[in-house]
């Protein structure tokens, strides 16, 4: 009887090694590699919009930042880029490394969905269950073919779902004292 050989688990040694494509988003979860296209532009003006809300939130209250697609890298097999991000000045100054980069949970982790039942699956299971186990607090799902986000926050250790917001309502979380806009001024 022959065994099955061992699933390969990639590494941010591997990615190294692979060619750069910048029409290419390489990221691994849990050892397994994605690789993702360039998002279009619908998607892209989805993040855009959301950073830009952020933004204007974050310089008004000086309480933290927003991020376009930064690299997180949360330990050698656990590597992604989420679309947005924002974190709080005091937990940025704790997870950056001396190179630059994100080696902890943000507080807000967004993902704007691209195309693809794969694609789709990889944000609502795979990267859900990374965010949940490394300690992200808030994690929203953004449909922009839908018009329409997933809330997900933090309880009892784990992320779970809280809502589902539709065009016609209001976007707030606790982690932005005061934050809140429609959400159809994030499509």
């Amino acid at each position: 009887m022959t065994q099955a050989p061992d699933k390969i688990r990639w590494t941010i040694a591997d990615l190294e090694l692979l060619a750069t494509d910048e029409w290419k988003r390489y990221e691994i979860i849990d050892g397994e590699l994605f690789v993702t296209r360039a998002p279009d532009i619908g998607h892209q003006n989805s993040g855009g919009r959301i950073y830009a809300k952020l933004l204007v939130w974050s310089d008004s209250t000086g309480n933290g930042q927003p991020i376009l697609a930064p690299g997180v890298i949360f330990s050698d097999a656990d590597n992604v880029i989420p679309d947005v991000i924002w974190i709080s000045n005091g937990r940025l100054a704790q997870v950056v490394d001396a190179e630059g980069h994100l080696t902890g949970a943000p507080e807000l982790v967004v993902e704007v969905l691209s195309e693809g039942v794969s694609n789709q699956r990889r944000d609502r299971e795979a990267k859900l269950k990374l965010y949940s186990t490394k300690g992200v607090q808030e994690y929203w799902i953004v449909d922009w073919r839908k018009q329409e986000i997933e809330v997900y926050q933090r309880q009892n250790a784990q992320l779970v779902q809280v809502a589902t917001l539709f065009v016609n309502d209001t976007i707030s979380s606790p982690l932005l004292p005061g934050f809140s806009c429609q959400v159809k001024q994030l499509f």
